[in-house]
């Protein structure tokens, strides 16, 4: 059974930092895409970052330049660090895998969500 499960949540002031971790189980995602996404109250879902399997990323305008995507292969998993936090960028994160190994910002293109991670920035 494939599972995604993201851990690093959690409660920070604004200008803080976070490193959310995605740890894949079940299969190996060596050579596949991986993506953040996050959900805002109130708001849909929406793409932050997109790492492919050569290390390649892709990012959000909202957090370029503020977040890093990175991935572990012999780890099977995936980070998000999160600089420069902002009260707008309180959500729950989700971790997802593609079957493809190309970066997709889409949420059609992956295939496996982890259940979410809930990052909250106070001002």
């Amino acid at each position: 059974q494939v599972q995604l499960v993201e851990s690093g949540g959690e409660l920070v002031q604004a200008g803080g930092s976070l490193r959310l971790s995605c740890a894949a189980s079940g299969r190996t995602f060596s050579r596949n895409g991986m993506a953040w996404f996050r959900q805002a109250p109130g708001k849909e879902r929406e793409f932050v970052a997109a790492i492919d399997w050569l290390g390649e990323s892709a990012y959000a305008r909202s957090v370029k330049d503020r977040f890093t995507i990175s991935r572990d292969n012999a780890k099977n998993t995936v980070y998000l660090q999160m600089n420069s936090l902002k009260p707008e960028d309180t959500a729950a994160y989700y971790c997802a895998a593609s079957s493809t190994e190309r970066i997709r910002i889409t949420q059609g293109s992956y295939d496996y969500w982890g259940q979410g991670t809930q990052v909250t920035i106070s001002s």
